[in-house]
């Protein structure tokens, strides 16, 4: 056999993604939000752009927009909308296209081998442990299970986690737990001063002066009938 019938193969595959939802196109309000709500980072991670509340194509200045995207750490790999119309947008980019409201990426695939079905594996807890300063600037993201941080988390940073966020120190930058929708994350510090608070897409601006109760003090943040509560903990 030629060693290049070997170089390779085809399989089918799903792609578990973030997805942004653009709910304007204006690229100066997109900007100030981002800006509100991300750092700067040089590792963008992977996102698919939800255009579903944008009626036409030709509103959204995308050469603008995926730069700037980047520069807060989005990557946008594909596009989607339940209309073919932005199929055009997409391919003009070089990204995928999703039509459906999924995150499951339009793009052909060979079949898959048969094989004898198999007993479900039990979830894996992933758990990102990181025991030094988060600085301004840095992102880190913890896929698929909780983030524990047993340093300094400095105004500028900020901590991603599709699970709960543990910080055994000072939160002074952004906190977003639940990344994936787990309305039941949590986040955990021991000195609260954090400048957002995000669970579960669900987020809060500190902008104002904390609550005497909470504020530089042990803290536990979760979602209770759709809304951000902060709590001291040991109440």
């Amino acid at each position: 056999m030629s060693p290049t019938a070997t170089a390779f193969d085809i399989k089918s595959a799903s792609l578990d993604l973030l997805a942004l939802l653009l709910k304007t196109a204006d690229a100066d309000t997109l900007n100030a939000a981002l800006e509100a709500r991300f750092a700067v980072t040089e590792s963008p991670e992977p996102f698919v752009l939800d255009l579903e509340a944008l009626p036409e194509p030709e509103a959204l200045d995308l050469g603008r927009l995926l730069p700037m995207f980047a520069r807060r750490g989005v990557r946008v790999v594909a596009l989607r909308h339940p209309d073919e119309a932005f199929a055009a947008l997409a391919r003009r980019y070089g990204l995928a296209f999703a039509p459906a409201s999924s995150a499951r990426l339009a793009e052909p695939a060979a079949p898959a081998a048969v094989e004898p079905p198999r007993a479900p594996e039990p979830p894996v807890a992933n758990t990102l442990i990181v025991d030094k300063p988060v600085r301004a600037g840095q992102q880190i993201y913890a896929r698929g299970g909780d983030l524990v941080v047993l340093s300094m988390v400095s105004a500028g940073a900020e901590l991603i986690a599709d699970g709960s966020i543990h910080v055994y120190s000072h939160l002074r930058g952004r906190a977003l737990a639940g990344a994936r929708g787990n309305t039941a994350a949590r986040i955990f510090t021991l000195a609260m001063e954090a400048e957002l608070l995000s669970i579960a897409g669900v987020y809060r601006t500190i902008e104002q002066a904390l609550p005497a109760s909470i504020a530089g003090r042990p803290t536990q943040v979760y979602l209770e009938n759709e809304r951000l509560v902060m709590s001291a903990l040991g109440d």
